[in-house]
């Protein structure tokens, strides 16, 4: 059964009780995006496939509650405040932001880069941290979005720090849906597998936008088996000189992964 059809229901269980609203309600937040900061009660029924009534009866809910506001000039709803309260427990308990950040912010200073930090479980990958150069030209994400596990070079080293059979059960709905980027992830997952192997990180070569060169190091959480962290660094193809990606900014990323995670006391950098 797909998202969109567990989320279904008729006029006999729109008042089921207990965990049956509690999911509606975070299927509705789970809505909104960095693209989509803000909904109309269409959209967010498109989204959902709630029908109308549920889906009023639980924004007006989630609205009381501070989790989200609704502006009248433009009949849109959008998250609120209370969500980055919630937020706040889950950045309080990661140390390796604070550990992190200088580490990152030197390395992206000495090679003109972007330095970020993910956050993945499941087959839900985010960022929690950046650092950036002064003068490097990338966008910088916001915290929070989603990071592609597929175009990437920190999703792919997501994937391949996964139990295989959750990364291949991706990789398999990737090929149902488009046979032909299937069988270019299978075989970039081949290469970050191998290079994650050999050199201790993986790399992406203009994957997400063709100006860019990316690496990655994913590091298992302290205590978690099921958090995973992944570093990378972005540099614009032509601040590069030629090897400098896998010569220099690679093997530095991976020492500032195996750096963090010595002071964090975790396990062995996956891969490495």
């Amino acid at each position: 059964m797909d998202q969109e059809s567990r989320f279904q229901e008729t006029s006999n269980d729109t008042d089921k009780p207990g965990g049956s609203a509690l999911a509606r309600g975070i299927h509705i937040l789970q809505a909104f995006s960095v693209d989509a900061p803000a909904l109309t009660a269409r959209d967010l029924m498109a989204a959902t496939g709630l029908p109308k009534p549920t889906l009023f009866r639980l924004v007006t809910t989630l609205t009381e509650v501070g989790l989200l506001r609704y502006e009248e000039a433009d009949g849109r709803f959008m998250p609120a405040p209370g969500l980055a309260r919630l937020a706040a427990p889950l950045l309080a308990r990661t140390p390796i932001r604070q550990l992190a950040f200088g580490p990152m912010q030197a390395l992206a200073d000495r090679v003109c880069a972007q330095v970020s930090l993910g956050l993945g479980l499941g087959l839900d990958l985010v960022f929690i941290e950046l650092a950036q150069s002064r003068d490097c030209v990338t966008v910088r994400p916001a915290m929070g979005s989603h990071i592609s596990l597929s175009r990437t070079a920190s999703g792919r080293a997501y994937l391949a720090a996964l139990p295989p059979e959750q990364a291949q059960h991706y990789i398999d709905g990737v090929r149902e849906a488009d046979a032909a980027q299937g069988a270019w992830l299978a075989e970039r997952m081949q290469e970050t597998r191998a290079d994650l192997a050999e050199r201790g990180f993986c790399v992406s070569h203009g994957d997400l936008q063709r100006q860019l060169e990316a690496v990655a190091v994913p590091l298992r959480a302290a205590g978690s088996a099921d958090e995973i962290y992944v570093f990378a660094c972005t540099v614009p193809s032509f601040e590069l000189k030629p090897g400098q990606l896998l010569d220099e900014v690679g093997p530095r990323l991976a020492t500032l992964a195996r750096s963090i995670e010595a002071a964090l006391g975790a396990p062995p950098t996956l891969g490495a």
